[in-house]
């Protein structure tokens, strides 16, 4: 081959060439961003729309359905959904994965843009859920201000300070409170004297602007001629005048009380107890979210210096990204770094010899570093998916070096010279090593067509393992054998290997007894083949039946060190009531010795534990930030005891629960549909009782379990005809004195403050005094409220839910101890005893949804990667029924996934899918060099029953080689429990326990199958295949025996 004679022959080229590759790789790894998470784009919209003032069921039918029928049609919509609550619409459409989300996000806005809401209804907002446009930090803005002036200072000083630096996306100010200017009618003169509220709005909105009337020229001068009437103070307002009844002048002040005040509150947020101004962090789409953070944080320092501490104002941390994104990343780097010295360790027992060691040891950081310019080409972040592809490669970075170097050592002791040896044994196996990797590298085509969370977690590690091997590929061809030429001098001598051979004599006792044990049972295995058949089948449905107890998830929850405890009190509960109830709860959180923070919002949380966060009043949430080195089961346990201690609370619907990086939907929902709401919510109150008994479900709750307490207001329609009035007249009306309407805006230096106006309190605090209130009728008369309807409390529903245009109920919870697959299973066994007619339906949905969308799509692609790899073996040996002695092994290893995750708790989830696919492309290949080397020998002429046994035990060393650097390479991540664990732990655990069961059970049941599959005559590939020719010679080199007799065994 050209490029290993180039290699060979041009030793400082190719040491050029692989420093500059070397170099660009550093400078790649320096620019590449480091997130938390690969790109996850999930296919969901949600148009979210607030009408004030307006109950659910108004909601449902002016906002919802509307909305659900437009974007109904849109191309690829999956399933449509809606919640319709007080003053607010919420519907998600959820489209096919394959789906370009900003092309559907346009039609989305093209068919909300032909609606027509009514004109109180805000403009319908397109959200996209995306866990990595999560705030990268918050901080809690805090001082001896009042609320108002410290959330001054924040968004017009800090706020532009921090979106300044390079990176920062935007800067969100919440909390606190907001100036706003009130007017509060008085009711009773404004009916005395028969004065629309609508009149005084008009009057403030004239009043207030300033207008260009042109330029005026005088002579050689210009001059801009402008009115210039806009409000200077609260003063000035008063002295509006809003009606002129002959002489008299009726001021705004004579009708109304005008003041300074605040915004109605809607959330409030605090910090260890201490009320503060949240300030929340986002970065820019393409930035890195460590380096953002850094910067922040460097510029947090001036801003503290030169503008919170000269006003007595400081901030506090309440969380950051980046922190827990450093410690995993270091963490896996550090997996990584320790499974490389134990793969160069276990190399450097079997080689023996340093130089050899160092040569093949190269691979692994040239193959690492190479492979960061390739990401950084491919735009892939580095990421706990990206870095653990890596990681779970380390160990499989040598295998091609191994037999490149052990090819030329052959030549090498042969007699050949260095140069010539080099070349001589790379070009003989480089046919062999290219297919070996394209073995490996094929079970990873069938991403295409893996669909949901599965596929964007899967395209990452899979890129990165694709490219690391690729990279080792061509290491092996060029760096290793100009290293080899270079390094070995004819008839030189390793110092070392004397040295080696006695510091690992008694780890050789323990081989040489183990390979003795081997060559012992070979000889009984043949005669109790049944017996063996038998034990290994019933193993293999035994670890079958074992995997329908190891339970099934979406993806394991990670523990950040952190966790939210989301309070819900019932509807209708006001904000103070609710931030009186938290303090208390505050107080009892704050008592366990493992916490290290508490911040609490009041009015705002997320409903269900992981949709998107909304302001209402009876909402509130915490996130307990815990003392450093707190994760796993020490995390579980501190949130089983603060469920225990929450208890006490039973107004409040409590939930504790982890943050979830890879799904925005809860982990248990059920879903009640059918035609009436009534016998909806008698079936879901039925289930949830049931529910409740099943052991792991918590923090269930239902979404019709209460309803929210409304003034209802019966028009007499015949009264209403008699006023010449209509309802929607009225409805009006009544809006605008109740719930008030910002008439204009006050300009004061660089802000401007909402003018409210709206009837004084002392006529909507309570709901006798609602009848009170006078509306005007048909013919301009005073006429009250009371007079027109009847006003009555009653409770309607808190929220009306909609799943594919039918009325609904879900059922939301969290597990502790169980498992999502065994939870479904319990939840269908009671639906089904609970008698319902067929109109009625009760289903899974929320991350059941997706596990079965991932699960369905996985199971295929590990299909199709079985069917690649059988495709490449046939078209390598030219034979259908080998590849099938092959494929054997991939069963075996099943054995392993199942004897290694069961007794470790692990579930089956998409990480362990990832981790058999990889398998199904790994393990084949110490059969193939296994099953080519007993064809080999029975084309030479062996019996077919010792040419078995002879390749078993000649191959016997190269597979345990091979297997034990991979193995050893995963053995970090499987023991590590430090940051993003959880995720390491599956995958590496599948990895080794499919490697170490499946190459044992390979080199015990190969043999067996081959001889009863192949007869007596059985030749090689048919056609003598070169490239399996090339194969079995480059492993035959990993042979003691081969090295001790090379004649011997090149005539064999």
């Amino acid at each position: 081959m050209k490029i290993v004679k180039f290699s060979i022959h041009r030793p400082v080229s190719v040491f050029m060439f692989t420093v500059a590759a070397v170099i660009f790789g550093f400078i790649s790894y320096s620019r590449l961003n480091l997130n938390l998470l690969p790109k996850i784009s999930y296919p969901t919209l949600t148009v979210k729309t607030e009408y004030p003032g307006t109950a659910p069921s108004e909601i449902e039918n002016i906002i919802s359905k509307p909305i659900e029928e437009a974007c109904g049609v849109v191309d690829n919509v999956m399933r449509i959904s809606s919640v319709s609550r007080a003053e607010l619409s919420e519907v998600t459409i959820e489209f096919a994965w394959h789906t370009n989300m900003d092309f559907a996000t346009l039609k989305v806005r093209e068919k909300l843009d032909l609606l027509r809401f009514p004109t109180a209804a805000t403009k319908p907002v397109i959200l996209r859920y995306d866990p990595n446009q999560d705030p990268v930090m918050k901080l809690g803005l805090t001082g001896d201000m009042d609320l108002a002036r410290i959330r001054y200072v924040a968004e017009k000083e800090v706020k532009q300070a921090l979106e300044s630096i390079e990176g920062v996306a935007a800067c969100s100010i919440s909390g606190g409170l907001e100036d706003e200017i009130h007017i509060d009618i008085d009711e009773r003169k404004l009916s005395l004297l028969n004065i629309p509220i609508t009149t005084v709005s008009t009057r403030l909105a004239q009043e207030n602007v300033d207008l260009s009337a042109g330029i005026l020229k005088q002579k050689d001068t210009q001059f801009l001629v402008r009115t210039v009437n806009q409000f200077r103070d609260v003063e000035e307002i008063k002295g509006i005048i809003v009606e002129k009844r002959g002489d008299v002048q009726i001021t705004l002040g004579s009708i109304a009380e005008v003041f300074r005040g605040y915004k109605e509150r809607k959330v409030i947020s605090r910090i260890d107890g201490r009320e503060c101004i949240e300030a929340a962090i986002y970065r820019a789409a393409d930035a890195n979210t460590v380096t953002v953070v850094e910067e922040v944080t460097k510029r947090l320092e001036t801003v503290r210096r030169n503008i919170l501490e000269p006003r007595g104002m400081d901030f506090l941390l309440i969380t950051n990204q980046s922190k827990f994104i450093k410690s995993t990343i270091d963490e896996v780097k550090s997996t990584a770094v320790i499974g490389g010295f134990l793969a160069v360790l276990v190399l450097l027992y079997f080689l023996k010899n340093v130089r050899s060691t160092i040569i093949i040891g190269t691979a692994i950081p040239v193959s690492v570093v190479i492979t960061f310019f390739l990401m950084f080409s491919s735009d892939i972040s580095l990421n706990i998916i990206s870095l653990g592809g890596l990681a779970l490669g380390i160990g499989m970075l040598v295998d091609n070096s191994i037999v490149v170097l052990e090819a030329i050592q052959r030549y090498s002791d042969s007699g050949l010279a260095p140069a010539e040896a080099a070349y001589k044994g790379t070009t003989e196996v480089a046919g062999a090593v290219t297919a070996s990797t394209l073995t490996t590298v094929a079970v990873f085509f069938p991403i295409v067509f893996v669909e949901g969370i599965a596929g964007q977690l899967f395209k990452d590690m899979a890129l990165t393992v694709t490219f690391s091997l690729l990279a080792s590929l061509a290491v092996s061809l060029t760096v290793v054998p100009m290293l080899a030429g270079a390094m070995r001098r004819q008839g030189s001598r390793e110092l070392l290997t004397p040295v080696l051979h006695a510091v690992f004599r008694p780890v050789d006792k323990v081989y040489e007894r183990v390979f003795g044990a081997y060559k012992k049972f070979q000889d009984v295995s043949f005669k109790k083949r049944r017996i063996i058949f038998i034990v290994v089948l019933a193993v293999f449905l035994i670890s079958l039946g074992l995997t329908r107890f190891m339970g099934q998830e979406l993806i394991p929850t990670i523990s950040q060190g952190e966790f939210i405890v989301n309070v819900e009190f019932p509807p209708g509960t006001s904000l103070s009531e609710n931030a009186m109830v938290v303090a208390e709860i505050r107080e009892v959180l704050g008592r366990n010795p493992e916490v290290e923070s508490v911040y609490e919002l009041i009015g705002k949380g997320s409903r269900g534990g992981v949709s998107f966060q909304e302001e209402m009043e009876n909402l509130s949430e915490f996130t307990i930030r815990l003392k450093p080195g707190i994760l796993g089961k020490a995390e579980d346990v501190i949130m089983d005891r603060v469920r225990e201690q929450l208890e006490a609370f039973p107004t409040a619907q409590i939930k504790v629960y982890k943050p979830r990086l890879f799904s925005f939907k809860a982990p248990l929902e059920v879903v009640v549909s059918g035609l009436e709401l009534d016998t909806i919510k008698e079936i879901s109150d039925e289930l949830l009782r049931r529910m409740k008994t099943i052991p792991g479900l918590i923090d269930l709750k239902s979404s019709m379990e209460e309803g929210y307490p409304e003034v209802q207001i019966v028009f007499d329609r015949d009264v209403l005809a008699s006023q010449g009035m209509t309802i929607n007249q009225v409805g009006s009306q009544l809006r605008n004195k109740i719930e008030g309407e910002v008439a204009t805006r006050f300009i004061e230096s660089d802000r401007e403050v909402d003018i409210r106006v709206r009837v004084a309190e002392d006529y909507r605090d309570r709901v006798e005094e609602i009848g009170r209130i006078t509306v005007r009728n048909g013919l301009g008369a005073i006429v009250p409220l009371k007079s027109l309807a009847a006003i009555e409390i009653q409770e309607g529903p808190a929220e009306i839910r909609r799943i594919l245009q039918q009325k609904a109920a879900v059922i939301s919870g969290n597990l502790s101890g169980t498992s999502l697959s065994k939870a479904g299973e319990k939840v269908m066994a009671e639906a089904a005893q609970i008698p319902m007619s067929p109109d009625y339906d009760v289903s899974m949905a929320g991350q059941s949804q997706e596990q079965d969308v991932a699960f369905t799509s996985m199971v295929f692609a590990i299909v199709l990667a079985v069917f690649l790899v059988y495709l490449v073996m046939a078209s390598e040996f030219e034979s259908f029924v080998k590849p099938l002695i092959i494929m054997f092994t991939i069963p075996l290893a099943i054995i392993g996934v199942v004897i290694v995750g069961f007794p470790a708790g692990m579930s089956i989830n998409v990480l362990v899918l990832i981790g058999v696919i990889i398998l199904a492309g790994v393990i084949v290949n110490n059969a193939i060099v296994l099953v080519d080397y007993i064809g080999q020998l029975q084309a030479q002429g062996q019996p077919k029953r010792e040419a078995i046994q002879n390749a078993a035990q000649v191959r016997w060393r190269p597979i345990l080689m091979t297997t034990i650097t991979t193995v050893l390479g995963l053995l970090p991540m499987a023991l590590s429990l430090e940051e993003g664990f959880e995720i390491r732990i599956p995958l590496a655990l599948t990895l080794i326990g499919g490697l170490t069961f499946g190459t044992f059970l390979t080199l015990v049941l190969i043999p067996l199958i081959y001889d009863k599959i192949v007869p007596e005559t059985g030749a090689g590939p048919a056609g003598g295949n070169r490239l399996m020719g090339l194969l079995q010679k480059a492993k035959a080199a990993l042979s003691p025996a081969k090295r001790a007799k090379p004649k011997a065994e090149e005539a064999a």
